[in-house]
C-alpha cells in the first residue's frame, strides 16, 4: 500500500473570476506538515480533441494564431466545452464541423488525459473520426481565423520530428489515435 497522501486544503478564495479564467488561491498542509499560503489552481474548462481521417488517409489539421505565444500552429480540431452542457461526443462533432465544415457519423474514444494536472483542473477527451465527409464551410467563432490544411497521414510523424506539429495534446492524440487504428486493424485481420 502507497503511503503517499493527499494535501489537505485549509483555505480557498478566488482570485480571479472571469467567464474566459478563474485562478483559485488555495492554503494547503502537505503531509509533512508544511503549510503553503499561495498555492494557485487554474479552473479550465474540458476540451475535446477530434484526430479526423478522410477515407483517403488525410488527416484534416487546423492553422490558427495562438496569442498566448504569439505565433501560427498546426492542431487537431479542438474546442472547450462544458460537461454538464453537452457530452464529450457531442462537443467533439460540434467542434469538427464548426472548424472544418467535415463531419463525422461517430466518434470512437481513444482517451482521456489531463492537460497539467499540479496546476490546471480540466481534462482533454480525445477522440477519433473516421470516413469522415465535408458538408459545408466553417462556423467559426470571432477569435477564430483557421484554415484547414489536410496531411497524408505517412507524413505526419517527420511533422512532429521537425517541429510544425507542436501543440501537446495534438501530438499525444496523433501517437494514440494512430496506435488506435493499428490495433483496431491488427485485431480485425487476425479475426
Amino acid at each position: 500500500m502507497s503511503k503517499l497522501q493527499k494535501w489537505q486544503v485549509i483555505n480557498s478564495k478566488m482570485v480571479l473570476n472571469h467567464p474566459w479564467c478563474q485562478v483559485r488561491q488555495d492554503e494547503i498542509k502537505l503531509p509533512n506538515g508544511q503549510v503553503i499560503d499561495d498555492y494557485f489552481v487554474i479552473i479550465k474548462p474540458d476540451i475535446v480533441l477530434v484526430l479526423p481521417i478522410t477515407t483517403s488517409r488525410e488527416i484534416i489539421f487546423v492553422r490558427q494564431y495562438r496569442h498566448g505565444v504569439e505565433n501560427f500552429f498546426i492542431e487537431l480540431p479542438a474546442g472547450r466545452f462544458d460537461p454538464t452542457q453537452e457530452t464529450p461526443e457531442d462537443a467533439g462533432l460540434r467542434e469538427l464541423k464548426e472548424e472544418t465544415g467535415y463531419v463525422a457519423e461517430q466518434l470512437q474514444k481513444i482517451t482521456t488525459l489531463y492537460d497539467n494536472p499540479s496546476k490546471d483542473t480540466n481534462q482533454i477527451h480525445l477522440f477519433l473520426a473516421e470516413n469522415i465527409i465535408k458538408v459545408g464551410g466553417q462556423s467559426l467563432d470571432i477569435t477564430e481565423e483557421i484554415e484547414v490544411i489536410l496531411i497524408p497521414i505517412d507524413e505526419v510523424l517527420e511533422k512532429i520530428t521537425q517541429g510544425e506539429i507542436a501543440v501537446a495534446g495534438s501530438v499525444a492524440a496523433l501517437f494514440l489515435g494512430l496506435n488506435f487504428m493499428s490495433n483496431k486493424v491488427s485485431k480485425h485481420d487476425s479475426i
